[in-house]
């Protein structure tokens, strides 16, 4: 059954591999075809046959060798421990200089300075404190996700 299946691979594949003509009318128009019938008075191209070669073959995973340097489950979870630690008391820090820009931003809104006559100079005035608030908002939820990420 193999041999049979080998054999019309062998002859088909003749087949498969099509002439190509390349037509220029009198207008200079140029068209190609591969019907032997509508090639009349055209140039044959002569078209290598396509690469059909495999992909190379995925390497295997590389095993670790046997000095890599690895950590036992508990001095991981304490090392987790001690990060978990540093980044809740960032967090806390963190959390504290929001409240203080907060305030400082309502301080400034609540206060009129006869300078400021029309809304555009009173949120020039207020920008920079409104751009501390968002700095300090930004790192709380990153560091929130952070504490979120450890195992």
């Amino acid at each position: 059954m193999r041999i049979w299946f080998l054999l019309l691979c062998m002859f088909a594949v003749p087949a498969v591999h099509a002439e190509m003509w390349k037509c220029t009318d009198t207008d200079g128009n140029t068209r190609y075809t591969n019907v032997k019938g509508d090639a009349k008075g055209c140039k044959g191209l002569n078209l290598e046959p396509m690469n059909t070669s495999q992909p190379p073959a995925r390497a295997q995973q590389q095993q670790k060798p046997a000095n890599f340097p690895s950590v036992d489950n508990d001095t991981q979870r304490s090392r987790d421990a001690g990060r978990r630690k540093i980044l809740e008391q960032e967090l806390a820090q963190e959390q504290g200089q929001l409240d203080t820009a907060k305030k400082q931003l309502a301080e400034q809104k609540n206060t009129r300075l006869g300078t400021e006559k029309n809304f555009a100079r009173l949120e020039e005035r207020l920008k920079p404190f409104e751009d501390k608030v968002k700095l300090h908002e930004n790192n709380v939820e990153s560091l929130r996700k952070e504490i979120a990420n450890i195992k």
